[in-house]
C-alpha cells in the first residue's frame, strides 16, 4: 500500500494514470466552491515539503519495479501539487528513470507568477491548469483563494508560462450557472485564452456536491452554447459521461468495493477512503461512473453529503 501514489486511475484525458500526490489534504491556494475533494483546511501560498521527497522517490523506484508502466504520471491529489518545493526534483527522477512515461500536472496554475514554479514544470508534457475567471471578482466568489493571491500576477503567470514552456496546456475552465456563465464574464475569459493561448480549452462542470450547498452543474447544452459563443477551434466539453466505463484501468472489484460498502450504510467521501484505504481522487473516479450510471445517489445530512445506493424503481 502506497502512501503517496494512487492509483493507476480511469481518466478521461490520461487513460491509465498513475497518481502522485504531493500535498496533505486539503493544503490548497484555492478553497473553491465546486471542489469535490472537500473544503481547504490550509490555504496558502507558502511551498514546503508537504510531503518527504524521499518517500516519494522510495514509493516511486518500488512501483516501477514491480509494476507496467502507467499511460501517464500525474501530478495531483489532496491539494495544489505546486506548494511542495520539491516537485521539480520529482520530476526530474522520473524523467530519468522512466524517460519514456509522460508526466501530467493538474494545477490550478495559480502559483505560475513565481519563476521558480514555472522552471520546475518545464519538462512535464502535459500541464492542465485551471482558469474559472475572468474577473477578480468572480474569481473571489467561485475561487476563494488565499489572502495574499493577487489575481493579475495569477493571469501574468499563466502568459509566462506558455511562453516557456514547450509542452502541451490544456487549460480547464469549470463552468458554474450563475457564478461564470454571464455574456460578460465569457466575454473576458475568452480574452484571456487568447492571451494565454494553450493548446486546448476544456470544458468541465460539476458532477457531484461540492463544497457550498445548491451548486447546481451546467447542462450538455449550456456547455454546447459556450462553446459556440467563444467561437475557438480548440475548446471541447469534458463533462463526465457514462463512457469513462470503457477506459482500460476501470477496475470492477474497486466499483464492487465501494457499492458494497455504501449499500450497507450511507458514507461520506472521507468515510469511503478511510473504510477501503483508496486515495480519495481515485474514490471519485468510480463515484463519476457509479452516478452517471443511476447506481448511486447523493443525500446531504448534518454531517456532510453523502452516497448511498439508489433504489431500483
Amino acid at each position: 500500500m502506497y502512501k503517496y501514489l494512487f492509483g493507476p486511475v480511469p481518466s478521461r484525458r490520461l487513460g491509465m494514470s498513475l497518481g502522485v500526490d504531493f500535498v496533505p489534504k486539503k493544503v490548497c491556494s484555492l478553497d473553491c466552491v465546486y471542489c469535490e475533494v472537500g473544503k481547504t483546511t490550509k490555504l496558502t501560498l507558502d511551498r514546503k515539503e508537504y510531503v518527504p521527497f524521499e518517500k516519494i522517490k522510495e514509493e516511486l523506484t518500488h512501483y516501477f519495479t514491480n509494476n507496467p508502466n502507467p499511460d501517464y504520471i500525474t501530478f495531483s491529489g489532496s491539494g495544489e501539487p505546486t506548494l511542495n518545493m520539491f516537485i521539480g526534483e520529482i520530476l526530474q527522477f522520473i524523467k530519468q528513470n522512466k524517460p519514456n512515461i509522460p508526466v501530467a500536472v493538474l494545477t490550478n496554475g495559480t502559483l505560475f507568477y513565481d519563476k521558480s514554479v514555472r522552471a520546475a514544470m518545464l519538462d512535464a508534457d502535459v500541464v492542465l491548469p485551471s482558469l474559472d475567471a475572468a474577473t477578480e471578482a468572480v474569481f473571489k466568489k467561485i475561487n476563494r483563494p488565499a489572502k495574499d493571491l493577487i489575481f493579475d500576477k495569477y493571469i501574468q503567470g499563466l502568459i509566462d508560462f506558455r511562453k516557456e514552456f514547450k509542452g502541451k496546456i490544456w487549460l480547464e475552465i469549470f463552468i458554474l450557472p450563475n457564478y461564470n456563465d454571464t455574456e460578460n464574464e465569457l466575454t473576458e475569459l475568452k480574452n484571456m485564452i487568447l492571451k494565454i493561448k494553450p493548446d486546448s480549452v476544456q470544458l468541465n462542470t460539476l458532477d457531484r456536491p461540492g463544497t457550498v450547498s445548491n451548486l447546481q452543474g451546467a447542462s450538455r447544452d449550456e456547455l454546447q452554447r459556450i462553446v459556440h459563443f467563444l467561437n475557438l477551434d480548440n475548446v471541447e466539453i469534458i463533462a463526465a459521461s457514462p463512457e469513462r466505463k470503457n477506459v482500460q484501468s476501470y477496475r470492477t472489484d474497486k466499483e464492487t468495493a465501494i457499492i458494497e460498502t455504501i449499500a450497507r450504510r450511507p458514507c461520506t467521501l472521507n468515510d469511503l477512503t478511510k473504510i477501503l484505504g483508496m486515495h480519495v481522487n481515485e474514490i471519485n473516479k468510480y463515484l463519476d461512473v457509479l452516478e452517471a450510471d443511476k447506481i448511486i445517489e447523493t443525500v446531504t445530512q448534518e454531517r456532510g453529503v453523502f452516497y448511498q445506493k439508489k433504489d431500483k424503481l
